[in-house]
């Protein structure tokens, strides 16, 4: 398991140094053999017999020291590796021709071979001192992707970024500090033992609301959702195909998992909670990604909806709740980078943003208009793309909890999705060509590829959404199992 950790570290290190070698060549080719070996090897570890919580465990040592990083995996992490590598390195393959814009591609490489790295030591890490450390780590990296392009726009969205997750980081610890005054425990498992014994209801609900806006700000939920239209807008594609995909999956959703499923049980009033923040960021996310003109900061807002969907499955607190979360997150990661780097594409070809501006490029840009479709009808929820699929299985939790206000709503939304969307890509590919695209051409070859790997995935997932949910899904979801409501 420490491979996940070391190798892309090391891989980080050595990059400015290719760099200099050759600062075209060679910090693609790294950065594209270290995230497909860990593809590779994180289909090879994921076993869905790996059902129990932490099955797998292995202490970090260094110089023959312990380091107190215990790392762990089970079917629920296991699942998460494979997606961390998948998305980052269809992320690296669109960077080869995208970032040739922007330059020191060896720097870009650096940061998100930290940032990959950060993730999968979140999500293999089994207490909080561990998780907090990573947690900072892809924060930092973060903020360095974010105000890539050195403009002032991109600046103050990365200094809006980097303020406010100082907030969510000071929530965050003092609820470790807490349960650590109390239980004298870091590791999960321990908290976890200790709270049962004393059962003091609350510490553990101070704890609750504090990790809730800790990681509501790091997942972007309504309230807490400013930093990432600006931290988007003028960021490069790829850091919001990586963010939106990985990032405040990792450092927000999976933590908040954790936390109410294997250290805390969830509750009658953290699942109204989250509840009611799923369905608020749902509505709010919504609305504000209608009219918007620049493709990016629309972008932002529909994840911040796509996003609730996810809190209010495991806001259910039910078995069908927590796995129709679990594949809506999955699905979204790859549905949302697609879409992320399809503005990138855009961007690329026309040199703006501004879908008023656009027009007609569908004949000009045939891969990226193709691909583009399958991702907006599979963020609406369109048969038979995977988006459909696990949209359908959240709502079926919510009428199966009897929440049927809560089930209207998503599913008004999902229809407003797809209105707005249609309207998006109307605007982009479909009227009259502006003159000034006559001589635009498609997305070069390795942007072009991942598109088309991801729109692949969207749509293989979606024919085959049975075996996915059997193979990967559902035993993602057991190690969390345990502690369900119903």
């Amino acid at each position: 398991m420490f491979i996940f950790i070391v190798f892309p570290l090391v891989g980080a290190g050595i990059m400015p140094l290719l760099g200099k070698l050759s600062k075209k060549k060679w910090p693609d080719i790294l950065s594209a053999m270290v995230l497909l070996i860990l593809l590779v090897c994180s289909v090879v570890i994921f076993s869905p017999s790996l059902k129990e919580p932490w099955q797998y465990i292995q202490n970090v040592h260094f110089l023959n020291e312990p380091v107190h990083i215990n790392l762990a995996l089970d079917s629920f992490n296991g699942l998460f590796l494979i997606l961390i590598s998948f998305i980052s390195f269809t992320i690296s393959l669109f960077s080869i021709d995208y970032m040739e814009i922007y330059g020191s591609k060896q720097i870009y490489y650096a940061l998100l071979l930290v940032i990959v790295a950060a993730l999968n030591g979140l999500v293999l890490s089994k207490d909080l001192f561990g998780i907090y450390i990573f947690l900072e780590s892809a924060a930092i990296a973060s903020f360095g992707l974010v105000a890539f392009s050195l403009e002032a726009e991109a600046l103050e969205g990365a200094y809006k970024y980097l303020l406010l997750s100082v907030i969510a980081s000071g929530f965050i610890l003092l609820g470790i500090v807490l349960l650590f005054a109390i239980t004298g425990s870091l590791s999960l498992d321990g908290v976890k033992k200790v709270m049962e014994i004393v059962n003091n209801k609350s510490v553990i609900t101070l704890c609750s609301i504090l990790f809730i806006v800790g990681f509501g700000l790091k997942t972007a939920l309504v309230p807490f959702h400013s930093w990432m239209p600006d931290a988007y807008t003028k960021a490069p594609a790829t850091f919001p195909a990586i963010s939106s995909g990985l990032i405040i999956k990792i450092t927000g959703i999976y933590v908040l998992a954790r936390i109410f499923f294997n250290m805390f049980q969830i509750n009658a009033g953290v699942s109204s909670a989250l509840l009611f923040l799923g369905m608020f960021s749902i509505i709010v996310g919504t609305f504000l990604a209608l009219g918007q003109k620049d493709i990016k900061r629309m972008l932002a807002y529909s994840s911040i909806s796509q996003v609730g969907y996810i809190i209010a499955g495991f806001g259910v607190g039910t078995a069908l709740g927590v796995i129709a979360a679990i594949f809506q997150l999955f699905n979204h990661s790859i549905f949302k980078s697609l879409l992320f780097l399809n503005a990138g594409s855009l961007e690329k070809s026309t040199g703006t943003q501004s879908l008023d501006e656009m027009g007609g490029l569908e004949k000009k840009m045939p891969v990226t208009a193709t691909t583009n479709a399958v991702g907006l009808l599979s963020t609406a929820g369109v048969p038979p793309l995977n988006g459909f699929w696990s949209k359908l299985l959240i709502i079926m939790a919510l009428l199966q909890a009897k929440l049927y206000i809560y089930a209207i709503i998503a599913i008004f939304m999902s229809v407003l999705t797809l209105w707005y969307f249609l309207i998006v890509h109307r605007q982009a590919f479909f009227g009259k060509l502006n003159e000034k695209w006559s001589s635009v051409r498609e997305a070069p070859f390795w942007m072009s590829l991942s598109m088309i790997i991801l729109a692949l995935a969207c749509f293989v997932i979606g024919i085959a959404f049975y075996i996915v949910l059997k193979r990967f899904i559902i035993p993602a979801s057991v190690p969390l199992a345990g502690f369900i409501m119903k």
